[in-house]
């Protein structure tokens, strides 16, 4: 065997067989056999009394041909050709579309005041390939439904969690790299986000610490302590904020511009965090734990009330662990979260009014939820039994496509920076890509002035 497909992990001492984010490769089955295919005729769409004639009055004319004068055998022909409308299959394997009604058809279009009155054309329906368009290797990603292993900068680079290993994969030139490396003691690594400036990202740990690294020097920047006693396996970006969630309840905001980071805590949850996000403005967050709760927190609510443990909303309603959540990118004030196994529901909610404006069933685990940026429709990723990837139409939540692959939960979604392609990660230890939002517009200029702001101006002097 090739010496060159295995490598090996220092951190575990063990001999992987593939590669981390190298295309993967099916096994081939050597029992199955490539066959032909297989062309069966259409018997409604045959005129058998034509077949007939083309089987017999061939082999007839040509012994006839001999006693007929050149005159006669010309009329011959050319009534053949009329009368059989110059067909000369036998086996039709499709019926043909039926002819229109010209007559209809000349008297709508000669009239200038009908043409007027016909309903427009419908928008031309998207195609969406029902198979990933890339699939790459994602040895030791680990299997737990409370962990947050994958992210999509705005740099066009996404980062997974391998075990006790941060990867980088660029998707503009398929290239990869290792970004840190922890040990047993320290790992496995628990959640990964990358900062809005596409440049730092945000790394939490087993032992309860998050680290914070620069992706462009691969150097450590600084390690947050003392905010979690335990694993943190959610994280969340608030431009300079950053968010944590552990498995003892509570949710930390850091400044990762001051020494002193912790700013904020939030108590609601009694068992561990596995869901954060912020809404779009970064007014409302929303969480999600084991003990089936969500919480909408209010910034401005939490500190007028004297203290950040007071929530905004508690919704109660889903009856299993909520780890999906997506913030709707049309209307800031609507919320969409997907339950675990024993739920399966994904619910909407109207975080204004804290009212639950649908619910669905979707008969499995709903893993993570992604909202289409350009048309109203969420996509969901699920567990057993068919281990897919569901695009839902909303508000009608009537089933767009159904994307099949992974033989595993899909646990982890992601959404490149244009909105178009979504990367899934699941148990099966593969990585896929989807081209399921559509083809992406043309990128906009950014702004000189923005260019060189972010959270991360001063971290570097922090340690």
């Amino acid at each position: 065997m090739d010496a060159g497909s295995f490598s090996f992990s220092l951190s575990s001492g063990k001999v992987r067989s593939r590669r981390p984010l190298q295309e993967h490769i099916l096994p081939r089955n050597p029992h199955s056999r490539q066959t032909g295919d297989r062309f069966i005729p259409d018997r409604s769409s045959m005129d058998f009394d034509m077949a007939h004639y083309l089987l017999t009055e061939g082999r007839k004319e040509k012994e006839n041909t001999s006693m007929c004068s050149p005159s006669k055998e010309a009329y011959r022909k050319c009534l053949a050709s009329t009368l059989l409308n110059n067909q000369t299959r036998i086996l039709a394997f499709k019926s043909k579309p039926p002819a229109p009604n010209q007559g209809i058809f000349n008297e709508v279009c000669s009239s200038d005041t009908a043409t007027s009155h016909l309903p427009k054309s419908a928008k031309p329906r998207r195609y969406i390939p029902q198979s990933a368009e890339r699939t790459l290797d994602a040895p030791d990603l680990v299997d737990d439904y409370y962990l947050n292993l994958l992210d999509w900068g705005s740099n066009n680079v996404l980062s997974i969690a391998l075990g006790n290993i941060v990867y980088l994969w660029d998707a503009s030139d398929g290239s990869t790299s290792e970004l840190m490396t922890v040990d047993d003691e320290t790992g496995p690594i628990t959640s990964v986000s990358w900062a809005p400036d596409g440049r730092h990202i945000a790394v939490g740990l087993n032992n309860s610490e998050v680290q914070l690294w620069d992706s462009a020097s691969t150097h450590l920047l600084r390690t947050l302590r003392g905010g979690h006693r335990s694993r943190v396996g959610a994280l969340a970006w608030n431009n300079h904020v950053l968010t944590t969630g552990g498995m003892d309840g509570l949710i930390v905001n850091n400044d990762v511009r001051v020494r002193s980071h912790v700013v904020e805590t939030y108590r609601g949850h009694q068992q561990e965090v596995c869901g954060l996000k912020w809404s779009g403005s970064g007014q409302q967050l929303a969480s999600g734990g084991n003990d089936n709760l969500i919480h909408i927190w209010d910034r401005s609510t939490a500190m007028s009330s004297g203290g950040p443990n007071q929530w905004l909303h508690r919704f109660e309603e889903h009856t299993a662990a909520v780890k999906a959540l997506a913030w709707c990118p049309f209307q800031s004030n609507l919320l969409a979260s997907g339950g675990g196994g024993s739920d399966r529901c994904i619910k909407f909610w109207n975080t204004h009014t804290g009212a639950c404006l649908n619910s669905v069933d979707t008969g499995s685990q709903v893993c993570a939820l992604l909202w289409n940026k350009s048309e109203r429709e969420l996509l969901s990723s699920h567990g057993f039994t068919q281990n897919q990837l569901t695009l839902w139409k909303y508000p009608s939540m009537v089933k767009v496509a159904e994307l099949t692959g992974h033989t595993s939960r899909v646990l982890f979604l992601a959404q490149s920076p244009d909105g178009c392609t979504v990367a899934s990660a699941a148990g099966d230890e593969t990585l896929r890509f989807w081209n399921v939002f559509g083809t992406p517009e043309p990128p906009k200029p950014a702004s000189k002035a923005s260019a060189n702001v972010g959270p991360f101006t001063s971290v570097s002097r922090i340690r």
